[in-house]
């Protein structure tokens, strides 16, 4: 078949692109425009070849080979296929399991059925050197494409080079048509714009000890392990976390810690039929929350199709991002708006239908910490604040941040 393919090893382009343009191959230091890339991919191609495309395959390490969400745009391209395999975590570094095989037996299948006469690889690793080897013996010509090493020399195997029937380096002019390097600001990555209830939510501390510990005995103080029945929930609960969960909240209440004794910045920030705390004078969750519809009763098939495509093309995955997308698309589709108010009203808890739908919405960007399935604990914070701060948009509410409300939960001066 006269037309050209293009395999694609995503760890070798983007981590070499990373290095060239920001000194170290960590793919958070770059900002990829996916559609600019897979477009040069293509154009380059069809010219060095001089045959048409048939297909880029893009292959990329996930972890538990879930899509990521640059994976989920990329698949949904014109002629474009991604083939994921495992990102596992090792000594502090994240490493791709099954990314060179799968480049391997896929560009071995192509060879061995005549799908096309030139191939073109984007790699660096020398274990593909049998399938290069294996497609040339099967009348296709392969293109080897590098990254411009940073420091001017290979980064590729001397083997792979050696084989290949044509070569291209991909200069720092080539790269930065899709590519750019990502400005330090002191975090990893800054946010589009302020957050506060993000920063009020991870500034609440665990109190030091339950109230009446200071007048506890010498000796007990000194002896802790006397009575670990009676204590170690209590200490366990008094380790600081940064962020009270509500077990803490719970051991401290179950020691005798009345509620009106927590401290202000112990306000419980998420969703939990077991394991809420209620705040200071406030009730449990009110009956009619059960009643607000969740956001897959108010969509119709065809909102559904189209919230697919947003999610695919437009939306980042960013955690607070997230909760906003959600909780826009709850509050235009509600037809009754007293729920948005008896809703704003019961912050900062989400509804329990509600909040576990939310959590269900963001784990398809990936959001998980991928151990027993949970949803990290800070990306929970941010995906909730996301949340209530396009509630507090449509409803004109500011919610008051931890520590700054009054025994009811709202504003001290009301």
């Amino acid at each position: 078949m006269d037309r050209c393919i293009v395999l694609v090893d995503a760890g070798y382009l983007l981590g070499a692109a990373a290095s060239l343009l920001a000194g170290e191959p960590s793919r958070s230091r770059i900002a990829v425009d996916h559609n600019a890339l897979v477009q040069g991919l293509r154009d380059q191609a069809e010219t060095d070849t001089e045959r048409p495309l048939l297909r880029i395959y893009w292959f990329d390490g996930a972890p538990d080979r879930v899509p990521q969400p640059e994976h989920r745009r990329l698949r949904v391209m014109p002629r474009v296929t991604v083939r994921l395999g495992a990102l596992t975590r090792s000594d502090g570094r994240w490493a791709q399991k099954g990314v060179d095989a799968a480049m391997h037996a896929e560009l071995t299948e192509l060879a061995r059925n005549r799908a096309c006469s030139d191939v073109v690889l984007v790699t660096g690793d020398g274990d593909l050197l049998p399938g290069m080897m294996a497609a040339k013996e099967h009348g296709v010509a392969v293109h080897l494409w590098a990254v411009q090493a940073a420091d001017g020399d290979y980064n590729q195997s001397e083997d792979l080079v050696a084989e290949a029937d044509e070569r291209r380096v991909l200069d720092r002019t080539w790269i930065t048509k899709a590519v750019r390097a990502r400005e330090l600001t002191g975090v990893c990555a800054p946010p589009p714009a302020p957050r506060p209830e993000i920063a009020a939510i991870l500034s609440a501390p665990l109190p030091e000890s339950a109230p009446g510990s200071a007048e506890r005995p010498a000796e007990e103080q000194h002896h802790p392990a006397g009575d670990a029945t009676r204590n170690g929930v209590a200490e366990r609960a008094q380790t600081p976390k940064g962020v009270p969960t509500p077990k803490d909240l719970a051991a401290l209440r179950s020691h005798g810690v009345p509620p009106a004794a927590h401290p202000a910045t112990a306000t419980l920030r998420w969703s939990s039929d077991r394991g809420w705390v209620d705040r200071p004078g406030t009730a449990a969750e009110p009956a009619d929350a059960a009643s607000m519809p969740t956001l897959a009763q108010l969509t119709t098939a065809e909102q559904r199709w189209a919230d697919r495509e947003e999610d695919i093309t437009t939306v980042g995955g960013d955690p607070y991002e997230v909760g906003q997308v959600f909780a826009r698309r709850w509050v235009e589709r509600l037809g009754e708006q007293a729920h948005l108010q008896r809703l704003s009203a019961m912050y900062p808890r989400v509804p329990h239908r509600i909040d576990g739908e939310l959590l269900r919405y963001a784990a398809r960007f990936g959001l998980l910490a991928h151990k027993d399935d949970q949803i990290d604990e800070h990306d929970r914070y941010a995906i909730r604040a996301g949340f209530w701060r396009e509630i507090d948009v449509r409803t004109a509410t500011e919610h008051v941040p931890a520590g700054e409300a009054g025994p009811t939960g709202r504003p001290k001066d009301e």
